[in-house]
């Protein structure tokens, strides 16, 4: 029993204990950019022949699911003050500036018969203040605002049919703005998307039916990005000469002991989250244990098939190989125990997944009961990454510490940034994982989905109580900019060249 407790200090121990800061300049191809989504910042909600989007129409109809009851409608007002933001981003010396389409400013009903002109010169203002300042554009073509009449006339993206128009709405944004796009985005997360629109009542469409609506959700947000690449390297990548992929997200799951069961939940957790997007993409079809979890509880809940729908040979050819890198949002690590099998009866994603989280008392917790500082994770998810899915290059498309506070001495945030960049230091010169980009979610405060304006993540603070909307830079700026001049997170002198 000694020995027992022993090893299980030591364990625990090491789950506390994150590695010293890498010393290291960071590599010559490691790009580094800053992020934000159209409909958290731009505001103007209906301005110019903008369209209703399933998030405008959440916010309006059901207030108290938003935190402080706020709207999108205002947000940081970058419609009209996207040069103040671009010069934001000149000034921190950055590469990129991630940033998103909205799919109803160009297309109100969300179908390419009826483009708004004001809407793609609007875009296409933004792309030249962009080039003027020697910022490259990483360009998201749906960050979870699909447009309402969609959802209304037939039903977002548990419709098949939303596969083609999804690839009429990207093939004509290739056409309009492929000169000033080398970088794309299909779909931003469609984790949640699927998993939080179709299983949930705080995420538009609002529609609970995890474990079934949600599994077909994810077939076809698939199906429409493997559309959209095709398009993409069918007609314009000779021309255009750019990468595309989608973004997936995951928090990094640690088995909460040596335990092989709980070593067997974290990784059926990780298939879960990530797999059931990474597996199709980069190795073809479902992950193995999803497939076999959900065949399983469908029959002994009494159904004659799996809820998981199956992707045909032809479907898994058509999306294997559609990602020219892999982009990855992370901020947060957790704890996975293996559990008893949760009983059977209303299908749930989470049932199907069948794990229990947690976290150790000494990690900083960020605004949100599921985020936490812990810089560790995201080095071991890197190299599973790379593991699994055979050392794709990959593209941290989303990374940064949120808070409540909203304070200008944000030392949190900046001891998370230091860590994570650190802990992609290390994987990158320790682990040769091929990663290429890193960028900060995020340049200034946004209109946070649910949470409103109660949850702040930029390293500028807008203030949302002035209608001006003015931005006001916090130390995590200052900090950070100092980081991208020198490329490395100590000081000069401590500094280790390649």
């Amino acid at each position: 029993m000694k020995i027992l407790w022993f090893l299980t200090c030591l364990f625990t121990l090491s789950l506390a204990q994150n590695d010293p800061i890498n010393t290291r300049r960071f590599p010559k191809n490691l790009r580094i950019g800053v992020a934000n989504a159209a409909p958290q910042i731009e505001g103007a909600w209906n301005v110019d022949g903008k369209g209703e989007t399933i998030w405008d129409h959440f916010a309006h109809t059901y207030p108290e699911r938003i935190a402080d009851r706020s709207t999108p409608d205002i947000a940081c007002r970058s419609y009209e003050k996207y040069k103040e933001d671009v010069a934001m981003v000149k000034a921190m010396g950055l590469y990129h500036y991630r940033l998103s389409i909205a799919w109803s400013r160009i297309l109100p009903t969300g179908y390419v018969d009826n483009v708004n002109q004001l809407g793609v010169q609007y875009y296409k203002n933004l792309f030249k203040e962009l080039r003027d300042n020697g910022i490259v554009p990483m360009v998201t073509l749906y960050h979870w605002d699909l447009p309402q009449p969609l959802q209304d006339q037939m039903g977002g993206w548990i419709n098949e049919t939303i596969v083609d128009i999804f690839a009429d709405y990207a093939k004509l944004c290739f056409e309009l703005f492929g000169d000033d796009v080398k970088w794309w985005i299909t779909i931003n997360e469609p984790k949640q998307v699927c998993q939080s629109g179709y299983g949930s009542l705080y995420f538009p469409p609002a529609i609970e039916a995890s474990g079934t609506l949600a599994y077909v959700c994810s077939k076809n947000v698939l199906l429409a990005h493997a559309k959209a690449y095709h398009i993409y390297d069918e007609l314009f990548r000779e021309k255009n000469q750019g990468q595309i992929a989608m973004v997936i997200d995951a928090t990094w799951y640690e088995p909460g002991s040596d335990d092989p069961l709980d070593i067997a939940a974290a990784e059926r957790a990780q298939q879960f989250d990530i797999g059931i997007y990474g597996n199709p993409l980069f190795n073809g079809d479902w992950p193995q244990i999803v497939k076999d979890r959900v065949a399983e509880r469908s029959k002994l809940e009494g159904l004659s098939e799996s809820r998981l729908p199956t992707l045909t040979a032809f479907e898994i050819d058509y999306i294997k190989g559609t990602s020219d890198y892999l982009g990855l949002n992370h901020y947060s690590t957790q704890l996975i125990n293996h559990t008893a099998e949760f009983p059977i009866g209303k299908p749930s994603f989470e049932n199907d997944k069948n794990v229990i989280y947690w976290h150790r008392d000494d990690w900083t917790q960020g605004s949100a009961d599921w985020f936490w500082d812990v810089p560790w994770g995201l080095r071991k998810f890197l190299v599973w990454l790379k593991n699994n899915y055979n050392n794709p290059e990959i593209v941290i498309t989303e990374n940064g510490f949120s808070d409540t506070s909203g304070t200008l001495e944000d030392d949190n945030r900046i001891t998370y940034l230091e860590g994570h960049v650190s802990a992609c230091l290390d994987a990158i010169y320790y682990d040769n994982v091929n990663l290429t980009g890193y960028t900060v979610w995020s340049i200034l405060d946004d209109w946070e989905w649910g949470g409103g304006y109660t949850s702040f993540l930029g390293m500028y603070k807008v203030d949302f109580n002035d209608p001006e909307r003015p931005r006001i830079k916090r130390k995590s700026a200052d900090y950070f900019t100092d980081v991208v001049k020198r490329r490395c997170l100590v000081e000069e002198s401590q500094c280790v060249d390649q």
